[in-house]
Formats: C-alpha cells, sequence, structure tokens
C-alpha cells in the first residue's frame, strides 16, 4: 500500500501543473494557430480568469492555509474552465466578466472626453501606421 500511496500522491501533485498551465499552455498555441475565433475566446478568458485565481489565492494565502481541501476544490474548478467539454472559462467570462467590462469601458468613454481635442487620437495614429502608409505622410 506504501508505494501505491506515493504513486497516487505524485500523480496528484504532477496534476497541477499539467491541468493549470501545460494543458493550457498547449491549447493556446493550438487556439492561435487555428483559424476560429471560439476557440480564442476559450483560451484569452481562461488566462484572464487564472490570472485572477492566482492573484486572489495570494491575498488569501493565510485564510487558505487552513483549508485542507483548496488544492482539491481549486484543481477540479481548473479542471472545469480548461476540458473543452464544458468550456467553464468561456462561460464564466460570457456570464459574469464580460457585462462588467462593457459597464466600465462604456462609462469611462461616455464621461472622458479628450483635454487635446483628439490630438492624442492622431499621435497614437501616427506611432502606429504601416509601413505602406508612409506615403500618406
Amino acid at each position: 500500500m506504501g508505494k501505491f500511496w506515493t504513486l497516487i500522491t505524485q500523480l496528484h501533485s504532477l496534476a497541477g501543473p499539467v491541468v493549470t498551465l501545460l494543458y493550457p499552455l498547449y491549447a493556446s498555441v493550438i487556439a492561435m494557430e487555428s483559424t476560429s475565433k471560439l476557440d480564442d475566446e476559450q483560451w484569452l478568458a481562461y488566462w484572464i480568469l487564472y490570472s485572477f485565481l492566482t492573484l486572489a489565492e495570494m491575498v488569501l494565502q493565510p485564510v487558505l492555509e487552513w483549508m485542507p481541501f483548496w488544492y482539491d476544490v481549486k484543481l477540479v474548478f481548473v479542471a472545469w474552465l480548461v476540458l473543452p467539454q464544458f468550456k467553464g472559462a468561456a462561460f464564466l467570462y460570457e456570464r459574469f466578466v464580460r457585462g462588467h467590462i462593457r459597464k466600465y469601458l462604456t462609462g469611462r468613454d461616455s464621461h472622458h472626453r479628450s483635454p487635446n481635442g483628439g490630438k492624442a487620437k492622431k499621435f497614437v495614429d501616427f506611432i502606429s501606421h504601416k509601413k505602406g502608409d508612409q506615403e500618406a505622410y
């Protein structure tokens, strides 16, 4: 039983990095090379949510140390975010995050006017012009 338990423990500690980092990294690269936009949304949403989860863990570390089951809960949650059968990351982003982001962006754009009369936009357009557009300047 001792060797079996050691094997299970090793697999358990290997599952975290594989589920949270290695597979999402691989799937993100595949998504970047595909022509579909749906898989791009899934993986961008995953990295946004994973970053938020990591930041929350850093802040709540003293509390999470008292929860022995936290690692297991996190692993199951991240597996739900990652697995293509569930597409949890895209679901959570669409359901909860997108509305707040859009509300923030539309509120900011309508209340914030450029004090320099649009000169900043012209400057950004000038800086980010393409090589073929040089004749226009």
